[in-house]
């Protein structure tokens, strides 16, 4: 059996509300979509249960075994499916701390690439594993434009024509989940995310709209316990964009732009020391009637190398 590598891929939130809590964890209203940032996710087979996960990058490799995601991911799929276990390597892209998702993209990018492994269908199951993982995990299996509720394990996908184009600001430090979420209890926010309008105006391509609706509860008291969210904040707003803000507890910070072109000028012109990066969103391709691609699917390249190591057999 040869090796099977995937593309996970990084998230930011458009509009995230707290709707309320229940047992000990709170409940979300999102809109989330992929960007064009991931983290290559390789894995092999091996001939016992083991799961051994290699980090490389972005100080990943300093992880320990027991705090890691992907190595749960792992486990956890070879107790649900009663397969062998794999040697797993990923290739970190996706910055650390920042709110976009990459602890959660890669136990997804493990269940995925294990899946395409030892060639599991089984989605449903796949997607009560990411869910028992963190809950985001579960949106991060299929991704794409998608609404999240309750703890984040409703998933709704949402089909968008559009891509949408942001300028990130990346402080370089993290923001505790937990002391977020916290410090929103202690000061909520009055206002609210519309996720539902978010929804609508992604289903239209709406750019107007979507910039109108942006908005993140977990913004303020980010900001509140990071300078470099505020910083950030500041350095996105000066550019004037359509509209900015925190993605998911921070630290990291979108400013949307109409274009990329705009999206390249305001980067040309930012004089901070925040590092920045240009993305734009991934669109899923339609795979049969109203059916949203999984954006972890192989690549055709991958495809195509994957073919003819097996003798031009299928990949997935």
């Amino acid at each position: 059996m040869f090796a099977k590598k995937t593309r996970s891929f990084a998230k930011i939130n458009l509009s995230l509300n707290i709707t309320g809590a229940k047992g000990g964890y709170h409940l979300i209203d999102s809109v989330a979509a992929n960007i064009d940032i991931w983290d290559t996710v390789c894995a092999k087979p091996r001939s016992d249960g083991l799961i051994n996960v290699y980090m490389h990058g972005l100080g990943s490799e300093n992880i320990p075994p027991e705090k890691n995601n992907a190595v749960r991911a792992g486990e956890a799929f070879v107790a649900a499916f009663g397969t062998k276990g794999a040697d797993i390597e990923i290739y970190k892209d996706i910055p650390i701390g920042a709110g976009l998702g990459g602890s959660s993209a890669d136990a997804a990018g493990v269940l995925n690439v294990m899946a395409k492994l030892y060639k599991i269908g089984e989605r449903e199951k796949l997607k009560a594993l990411a869910d028992g993982l963190g809950s985001d995990t579960g949106y991060m299996l299929g991704g794409g434009f998608a609404r999240m509720t309750g703890r984040g394990e409703r998933v709704e996908p949402l089909s968008c024509p559009i891509r949408l184009h942001m300028l990130l600001f990346l402080p370089g430090e993290s923001v505790s989940s937990g002391d977020c979420y916290r410090e929103y209890d202690s000061a909520p926010d009055p206002l609210r995310a519309d996720s539902a309008r978010m929804a609508r105006a992604v289903r239209a391509g709406d750019f107007q709209a979507i910039a109108g609706s942006v908005y993140n509860a977990l913004g303020a008291p980010s900001a509140r316990l990071s300078g470099g969210v505020r910083e950030a904040l500041e350095a996105a707003a000066s550019f004037s964009p359509s509209a900015y803000a925190v993605t998911g507890s921070g630290s990291g910070v979108f400013a949307l732009f109409e274009s990329e072109a705009l999206c390249r000028w305001a980067k040309s012109r930012y004089k901070g020391k925040l590092r920045t990066r240009v993305v734009s969103t991934v669109l899923p391709k339609e795979k049969g009637a109203g059916r949203l691609a999984s954006p972890f699917a192989l690549t055709e390249e991958e495809k195509e190398a994957a073919g003819e190591e097996q003798g031009n057999t299928s990949a997935e």
